[in-house]
């Protein structure tokens, strides 16, 4: 990417902070990870990779009820629910519950987990995207929400005290 590039990337992350990052990405010809680096320096930290991922999915699993979304090209897939604890075993990070968001997550292809607090369709949101080797995400955990709409005070502790484990 041309510096002017990413000088307009970074500019129009500034101006437009809840874009889909996905949208942009393929709008631009760039990978989701650009973009979510183009945002505003405080509203993005990014570290770990595969060395974190265990860590960072066993510490999720106990956070309760999240929103676990996998945006593709052909659809965006989305889970209300604790995240199951897991494990490593042939080559796969699996999680273990029989019901709800379950199946074995590639972790070694783990490059960085991106934790990002922004505004996003007029409210806070926040959420960890886990980014593979090629710059795409592999899938984001949104804090969750209370009756309120409001993001879950507790939860949202526990996302920025990961963050700051992970990303110092």
């Amino acid at each position: 990417m041309t510096t002017a590039m990413l000088d307009d990337l970074t500019t129009y992350m500034r101006d437009n902070p809840g874009a889909v990052i996905e949208d942009v990405a393929r709008d631009r010809k760039v990978t989701p990870r650009a973009v979510i680096e183009a945002l505003p320096a405080e509203m993005v930290k990014i570290g770990g990779g595969a060395d974190a991922f265990v860590a960072a999915m066993q510490d999720i699993a106990t956070w309760g009820v999240v929103t676990l979304i996998v945006h593709t090209d052909d659809g965006i897939f989305e889970i209300t629910d604790p995240v199951a604890p897991g494990s490593i075993g042939r080559g796969y990070f699996n999680l273990s519950h029989p019901t709800g968001l379950h199946g074995h997550l590639r972790h070694e292809r783990c490059a960085g987990i991106a934790f990002v607090e922004r505004p996003f369709m007029g409210k806070s949101s926040a959420f960890a995207a886990f980014l593979n080797v090629d710059g795409g995400v592999m899938f984001k955990v949104f804090v969750g929400r209370d009756e309120t709409r409001a993001l879950k005070q507790d939860q949202l502790t526990r996302f920025r005290a990961l963050a700051q484990t992970i990303c110092g």
